[in-house]
């Protein structure tokens, strides 16, 4: 198995700014698109668990937080072979002690590139 292909490493960094972007402008239609759809998608985070596309986007939905910033630092994405991929990033906020830490992991679907798993912790 090839790690870090460059092209599928280019791919999957588009897709991951693209999640990135869309959080910050809490696009929640973008956000819904880049998560696999299936009742086995799995979110781990400081508000629960979420098990499923479904209660993902309820979630999502129910958050009013509008625009935000944040600045990412030690984002490492490995892929392996052409169709898996994990994405590690920390972030901070101007307006926020502490760091962030976000991790996915992507698989290529036939739609696209799309996020299974994903955790959001924070450390104060």
């Amino acid at each position: 198995m090839e790690i870090n292909i460059p092209e599928i490493v280019a791919e999957v960094t588009e897709a991951f700014m693209k999640y990135e972007k869309a959080g910050l402008e809490n696009d929640v239609e973008m956000i819904n698109e880049l998560f696999w759809n299936d009742e086995k998608t799995l979110r781990y985070g400081p508000n629960g668990t979420l098990v499923s596309h479904a209660a993902l986007s309820a979630f999502r939905r129910s958050q009013d937080i509008g625009a935000w910033e944040r600045t990412l630092k030690d984002t490492y994405i490995v892929t392996f072979g052409r169709d898996f991929a994990v994405a590690n990033t920390e972030s901070t906020r101007s307006t926020a002690d502490g760091i962030n830490r976000q991790s996915q992991t992507w698989v290529r679907m036939p739609e696209g590139w799309r996020i299974v798993s994903a955790h959001v912790s924070e450390q104060p």
